[in-house]
């Protein structure tokens, strides 16, 4: 069981004081996007040795068997599967979707054989694996996921007052299924521009008015000064403004459109770099690639709470992907020890207070943004005060013992 040092991503996006504030330290002046806590290859956790500080990704390589269990290895490989993240978000992010386990496995192979460079601009896949995640809200979030019901949406767009939007409106009541909404979103991956300024106008306009979108045109309003004269605010129209309360997840599988917009939050994805955008952005747009991966389905995307798990002493994020499995521990000073076990490496994460892991070996404080690291089949225990995240694969699943490759797995939907 190591303490781990971490990386602070300073992507545009993030919030110059909630990072510093979480964990008690002084702020840079500069955004503080993502702390991330894993064996990612782009910014690895690191350990501390007698021959010096090790990247977690070179340590698992180590003996990946007795870092991951051989479980793990079967099913995902010598890697860690998951990658945990803090995530403090101040303005919206780029619009995007993941591909499922087959379109990355496909995608990726494809532009291997046309000789594009991992790191080029235009590349769309840089690994063959799906990236499912889940956020889970510390401060009340805001984010938008999933498509609005077609009526709800017509009623958005009239709601607007914009001559060019009727059609689209119109088409939303007139069929309201799944091949009308593609249409729509695909007749806004690229309007007129005269179209697009009529919309920015009117939702600047209207955002502060009240009324029953209200609180959807703030944060429409938001996204615009965000990101004037991009295209990706007329698709965001026909997004879910969904608000997370402190303790309620959002669960984001493949294909469903998503931006986060505000508030601080714990997120666990499974371990890729797959993002494919529609706006929002001034990266790379492929909106072919993006029809093909986007899900079209008005299913509502609602808050998730945690279940108890008595056994444990833990609530559950519940959650149909083998890749990562994330709960939290509410700890109370008078509170008899958790003793944790598992043929699965795991990573804790303080929030709030303070905790105290031990296992055979050593003894480690964790305080809010400090996290440790414990490889298959340590015997954990865990005292404090405060709240901790646990971290892990998805133990129903991934604890199976499939011996199927991960590259020819069937892949797996939510």
């Amino acid at each position: 069981m190591d303490l781990l040092t971490t990386t602070i991503q300073p992507y545009a996006w993030g919030s110059t004081t909630a990072l510093a504030e979480l964990m008690g330290i002084t702020p840079t002046g500069a955004p503080q996007a993502e702390l991330w806590l894993g064996a990612h290859p782009a910014a690895p956790s690191r350990v501390d040795r007698a021959s010096g500080s090790l990247a977690l990704d070179q340590l698992i390589a180590t003996d990946p068997i007795a870092h991951l269990g051989p479980a793990l290895v079967r099913r995902f490989g010598p890697r860690l599967p998951f990658l945990l993240k803090l995530l403090a978000v101040d303005a919206p992010l780029s619009l995007q979707v993941h591909p499922d386990l087959a379109q990355a496995a496909f995608g990726f192979e494809r532009e291997e054989a046309l000789g594009i460079p991992l790191d080029a601009p235009d590349r769309n896949y840089r690994d063959n694996q799906h990236k499912p995640e889940m956020i889970v809200a510390l401060t009340r979030f805001r984010a938008l996921c999933g498509f609005r019901a077609p009526e709800k949406c017509a009623d958005l767009l009239d709601a607007l007052g914009v001559f060019g939007l009727q059609p689209y409106a119109e088409a939303l009541r007139a069929r309201p299924c799944e091949a009308t909404v593609r249409a729509v979103f695909t007749a806004f991956l690229s309007p007129q521009t005269g179209l697009l300024s009529a919309v920015t106008e009117a939702v600047l306009r209207m955002a502060g008015n009240g009324g029953p979108y209200g609180a959807d045109l703030a944060a429409y309003a938001a996204v615009t000064r965000a990101h004037p004269h991009d295209a990706g605010l007329l698709p965001a129209l026909m997004l879910n403004h969904i608000q997370l309360e402190p303790g309620e997840a959002l669960l984001l599988g493949a294909g469903i459109p998503h931006s986060y917009l505000s508030g601080l939050g714990v997120e666990i994805m499974a371990s890729s770099d797959n993002v494919l955008r529609c706006g929002l952005t001034s990266k790379h747009v492929d909106p072919a690639e993006l029809l093909n991966v986007v899900r079209f389905t008005t299913i509502p995307t609602r808050p998730a709470a945690a279940r108890w798990d008595e056994a444990t002493g833990e609530h559950v994020y519940p959650s149909p992907a083998d890749d990562f499995r994330l709960s939290r521990f509410d700890l109370r000073h008078k509170d008899l020890p958790r003793v944790i076990t598992l043929d699965a490496p795991q990573i804790l994460l303080c929030v709030h207070g303070q905790a105290t892991v031990t296992s055979n070996a050593r003894s480690v404080d964790i305080r809010p943004g400090r996290g440790a690291y414990a490889p298959a089949g340590e015997e954990l225990g865990l005292t404090g005060e405060g709240q901790v995240f646990r971290a892990t694969a998805g133990i129903a699943q991934a604890l199976a013992g499939s011996s199927v490759p991960p590259s020819t797995r069937k892949p797996q939907e939510i």
